[in-house]
């Protein structure tokens, strides 16, 4: 696909589909090739039952990253055991339904889904799901990930949330 054409809505779902492939394989390096330098990768907190937090800059994110500096840090991290949350780590299966293209710009695509991911740890599986709002710059040889705003729906949970849970 060249910079500027329509995007494609089946190659739209075969690279998200190849990000959760990734997250489930443990594949960070092949996973982190799909976010641009300056992508932004935001999970605000719930405010309270029905709002969520608007500014990562001055209110709880569940995680926030302003670029894709901390996705590096925070693979580091799991790669070299220096993550005691996600050690062990966890057997993931990320489900994607409902893509959604929502806007259209010659050099970028607005896409909306909603994920389900299952993760088993400690002999127990634990349910991740919620919805999320990505923004996919057009490259020439696709997309890449410029922006991405995970909306975790059951954010009451027992554990440390981190990037191969969404």
């Amino acid at each position: 696909m060249s910079t500027g054409s329509q995007a494609d809505y089946g190659m739209i779902c075969a690279f998200l589909y190849r990000e959760a492939r990734h997250l489930d394989e443990r594949e960070w390096e092949p996973w982190l090739d799909l976010y641009a330098p300056d992508a932004e990768y935001w999970m605000p907190a719930w405010d309270d039952d029905d709002q969520l937090t608007v500014d990562p800059q001055s209110q709880i994110s569940l995680i926030y990253y302003p670029n894709r500096n901390g996705l590096e840090d925070r693979v580091f991290r799991i790669k070299t055991e220096r993550s005691s949350a996600s050690m062990p780590e966890p057997r993931t299966n990320h489900m994607l339904t409902n893509v959604e293209v929502l806007d259209e710009r010659d050099d970028a695509v607005d896409v909306r889904y909603n994920f389900h991911t299952l993760s088993h740890r400690y002999k127990l599986t634990d349910h991740f799901f919620g919805t999320i709002y990505v923004t996919l710059r057009k490259v020439k040889r696709g997309f890449l990930i410029a922006r991405k705003k995970i909306v975790l729906k059951n954010d009451y949970i027992r554990q440390v949330i981190d990037i191969y849970h969404i």
